[in-house]
């Protein structure tokens, strides 16, 4: 008994099973196309005579087959890969013609059990099957050496791209979508003819995938021939889809894409008003038409294109694939391949299948020959070739010794029976001589000559594609990209002014004329805030660390009661404090600015973060605080004024301060060194408006002309306020 180190033997162990996982379980081989359990499927129903012209048999008796003989794993396993070979809108090319329930496209493991459902195999099968008896392929011991199994089967066409596959080994995977066999074969035959072809001169013939649904496949020429040149990459197919009045009709789904599943998607966006535009939804499909989805429109002037666009983002009528070009080679490696390799490996297979196929057919002929040349020396010595039978009692050695046989010549001979020894027969077997000389000088010379084996070939896979191919079914077609609609585009836009409270509680209040201070709070709480807009604005907030939030204002609560917390919808770092909100245009400026007197102009639009976490927009100075976020209406003509806690006040114009998305800023208004002073408050003024510098009980009013005084460069300490007014508490633009 040998013994191992725990490690050695885990590590030989795993390596074991993973190889065993490549080869015998997951990946395809190039020659058929086929897994292990799928070869031994379309075997064992060969075996049982489940022809396509043979009276279907119960599904149970070729599984138990393949598991008794070939398979020796679990039945569901076994049963459901034969079903994927007999669904037609799973498989291009079906191998099983399965009658009863085998699945339907909505749920395809809605097959029935396997005592039920009846199969055999289709006329396709037979391209993976004529050639078996041939010689064409090496026999392999079954997992208990009682029979016999093929290693490949001979495949007259390349199967591999045909029907493709999918399949998970260990550290590995393959994607190989179905392909259209006229287009295929056409592609090995330029191939054949030239095998240095680009990559172009193939896609010419050979343009894409083709799946089994009438999908469109919308990946971009481009694209398409950098996964040939890979052998991997993602492409996309996209429902088919017609407008009829007021209603869109969809007619064909993507490979795999359950309608069932569509229609619980497009419910899914109806129900979360992002479709307000679709006022019903229902399925037509029947036996005459497999799909029909309809969508009925509110009205006719709906843009159907925008309605299909949102529909191909959001749901699974656009659908991505992934393509791995990986098989088993015919050195039996695994290895991901090019579309030209891979072509030419095949066609490399098939060469060496049809020239085994032809050398087994010469031995036959030959040995066919031998036989007849010596009936025909029985034929010209018939007297005494009957007379030895008749007078030795082992005539066989005696005819070998008298006439110069072999020994297979001789008992051929012996096994004449008399009605064979007619004027007639003899003129049958000098006919049936002529006709294998003919044969056996063809064989030779197709043997003899490359070209000729190849124009064979060629001539086959014609015959082939004639008989069983047919027309591309998933067109390619370029169709721009697939754009979900803007949901601030499907919200009325109606006047709204969203309030924001001490307590960080939010809501929404329809128009403009809404008196925040005069609403209701909660004990404890009262008015911060608020901001006028429209209700397909984005409300941004600011807080105490100097992070920004943005929260479509449709979605806010209504002001008819107290709202909610805003950290319901935001995440905001523990211990911060929201002190404003924002509403407007994109475009619109606004002026950030912390007590420290730093700030810079940002633009609204860029102050809207997508993740709940906010995004820090102003950094902060040690000790440094945010102040209340001020928007600007013209920032050419807009003064920004200052106030600091020390009474001082200071003007100048919005433009000298830089635009920046994020930042400290430049300074607005300088502080004396090492004293306690903040800048306490910032405004924007503009021609017209007035200022109101609230300090306690009493404000003082300041016109824009009234600014004069207290205009000086950016940066400066500004001009002391009149006695009285020096403790600022908040800065009000009326």
């Amino acid at each position: 008994m040998e013994s191992l180190p725990i490690r050695q033997f885990a590590e030989r162990a795993y390596l074991d099973y993973a190889m065993y996982v490549v080869l015998d379980r997951a990946l395809p081989h190039i020659g058929d196309g086929l897994k292990p359990v799928q070869r031994r499927i379309v075997y064992a129903m060969s075996e049982l005579g489940l022809g396509p012209g043979a009276k279907p048999k119960k599904a149970a008796r070729t599984v138990g087959d393949v598991l008794g003989k070939y398979h020796p794993h679990g039945d569901a396993a076994c049963y459901e890969a034969m079903v994927l070979m007999a669904q037609p809108f799973s498989c291009r090319y079906p191998l099983i013609d399965g009658q009863g329930n085998w699945g339907s496209p909505d749920d395809p493991k809605s097959f029935a059990a396997m005592r039920y459902t009846e199969a055999r195999l289709t006329p396709y099968a037979r391209l993976l099957l004529e050639e078996l008896g041939q010689g064409t392929t090496d026999w392999v011991p079954n997992f208990d050496g009682t029979l016999e199994e093929p290693a490949v089967l001979p495949a007259r066409v390349p199967n591999v791209l045909l029907n493709g596959t999918t399949g998970i080994a260990v550290g590995m995977a393959t994607d190989i979508p179905p392909h259209n066999l006229r287009e295929v074969v056409a592609a090995c035959l330029l191939l054949l003819e030239r095998p240095e072809a680009s990559i172009e001169e193939i896609m010419a013939r050979l343009p894409g995938p083709d799946f089994p649904t009438e999908a469109e496949i919308v990946t971009p020429r481009e694209e398409l021939a950098r996964i040939y040149e890979t052998g991997s990459g993602t492409l996309r197919a996209r429902a088919r889809w017609e407008q009829d009045g007021a209603e869109i009709v969809i007619t064909a789904l993507p490979y795999q894409v359950s309608g069932a599943r569509v229609l619980e998607q497009i419910a899914r966006e109806m129900q979360a008003k992002r479709l307000p535009m679709v006022e019903d939804l229902r399925d037509e499909s029947d036996h005459e038409n497999p799909t029909r989805l309809v969508l009925t429109l509110r009205s006719r002037r709906v843009d159907a294109e925008a309605v299909m666009a949102h529909l191909f983002a959001t749901t699974d009528l656009e659908r991505s694939y992934r393509v791995n070009l990986n098989l088993i080679g015919l050195d039996g490696r695994p290895g991901v391949r090019p579309l030209p390799e891979l072509l030419l490996e095949w066609l490399d297979f098939r060469r060496a299948t049809v020239r085994r196929r032809l050398e087994h057919r010469l031995g036959r002929v030959r040995e066919r020959l031998h036989v007849l040349e010596g009936l025909r020396i029985a034929y010209l010595h018939i007297d005494e070739v009957i007379e030895i039978i008749r007078r030795e009692d082992e005539p066989k050695p005696v005819l070998m010794a008298r006439f110069g046989l072999t020994d297979a010549q001789a008992e051929a001979i012996l096994e004449l029976r008399l009605r064979h020894l007619a004027r007639l027969e003899e003129m049958r077997l000098r006919a049936e001589q002529d006709a294998l000389e003919a044969e056996r000088e063809t064989i030779e010379a197709v043997l003899g000559s490359e070209a000729r084996l190849s124009a064979l070939v060629a001539e086959e896979l014609t015959a082939d594609a004639e008989r069983h191919g047919d027309a591309r079914r998933s067109p390619i077609v370029e169709r721009r990209p697939a754009r979900a609609l803007d949901p601030r585009a499907l919200v009325p836009s109606e006047p709204v002014t969203v309030v924001l409270s001490r307590k960080g509680w939010v809501r929404a209040a329809r128009g403009h004329e809404v008196d925040p201070e005069a609403l209701a709070y909660r004990a404890g709480d009262g008015f911060l805030a608020a901001a006028r807009g429209r209700s397909s604005d984005v409300a941004v907030f600011l807080d105490s660390t100097g992070r920004v939030y943005a929260v479509p204002a449709h979605v806010l609560p209504s002001a008819r009661g107290q709202g909610e917390p805003l950290s319901g919808r935001v995440s905001p770092p523990d211990g911060a404090r929201f002190l404003s909100v924002l509403m407007g245009p994109e475009e619109q400026a606004v002026l950030l600015a912390c007590d420290a007197g730093f700030g810079f102009i940002a633009r609204l639009g860029a102050l809207q973060p997508r993740q709940r976490g906010g995004r820090a927009v102003l950094a902060l100075p040690e000790g440094a605080s945010p102040l209340p976020a001020v928007p600007l209406a013209d920032v050419e003509a807009d003064l920004v004024v200052a106030a600091s806690s020390d009474g001082r006040l200071l003007a100048f114009p919005a433009a000298e301060l830089p635009r920046m998305a994020r930042g400290k800023g430049q300074r607005i208004l300088a502080l004396p060194r090492g004293g306690a002073a903040r800048m306490v408050a910032v405004a924007a003024v503009g021609p017209g408006r007035i200022l109101r510098v609230h300090c306690g009980r009493r404000h003082l009013r300041l016109g824009f002309a009234d600014l004069e005084p207290y205009l000086g460069p950016r940066g400066r300490r500004g001009r002391a306020l009149p006695r009285g007014f020096q403790r600022v508490e908040r800065l009000e633009v009326v």
